[in-house]
């Protein structure tokens, strides 16, 4: 019996109306088969600080977060671009789950990984999306460069509920969600 893949998405944004979440929701809607999205979002962790870490350890929502990338043959960041980079949140977050060194290893270390973004702007995230490729790489994941997905103008792919009815979007993340699982399968 083949093991089902499982990718977790976690969504760069905090808005109840995220372009980034609502992307997620829909990739896991279109996963190729044999393959599984588990959305998350980064509602719940906190600004770090070394010296909260160190006097209360690791917040509930981070130990969470990371014990389900943990549990995950791969993992895909979808990022918003905030002032031509990734937003801080974002970057916040994932310095969290990269504490302590050893639980690093196991939550990132040699696990595929793939960034894709939505924006109400005419590039997508491309500079959001080259920023977080230094930051993938310390984090000593395999980072998957076989595709790109650039959600430009998001507001109109999206209808008001947050679906993705551009049809054209759709099959560029089918196309991209399938290179990224097959990358996934390749390197579990």
């Amino acid at each position: 019996m083949n093991k089902v893949t499982k990718i977790v998405g976690i969504s760069g944004s905090l808005r109840k109306a995220s372009y980034n979440t609502a992307l997620l929701r829909a990739a896991a809607g279109m996963m190729p088969a044999g393959v599984e999205l588990t959305v998350r979002t980064l509602h719940g962790i906190p600004l770090y600080n070394g010296d909260d870490e160190a006097a209360t350890g690791i917040p509930q929502a981070v130990s969470e977060l990371k014990g389900v990338i943990a549990e995950a043959d791969g993992l895909l960041l979808s990022t918003p671009e905030y002032n031509n980079s990734m937003p801080g949140v974002f970057k916040n977050a994932i310095d969290w789950l990269s504490r302590a060194e050893d639980d690093s290893k196991k939550v990132f270390g040699g696990r595929p990984a793939a960034i894709m973004g939505a924006s109400p702007g005419p590039f997508g995230t491309i500079l959001s999306q080259n920023a977080w490729l230094s930051v993938l790489r310390t984090l000593e994941t395999k980072p998957w460069c076989g595709g790109r997905l650039l959600l430009s103008k998001a507001q109109s792919a999206f209808d008001a509920q947050g679906v993705l009815v551009d049809e054209s979007a759709k099959k560029h993340l089918r196309e991209f969600l399938e290179g990224f699982a097959k990358f996934v399968q390749a390197n579990r």
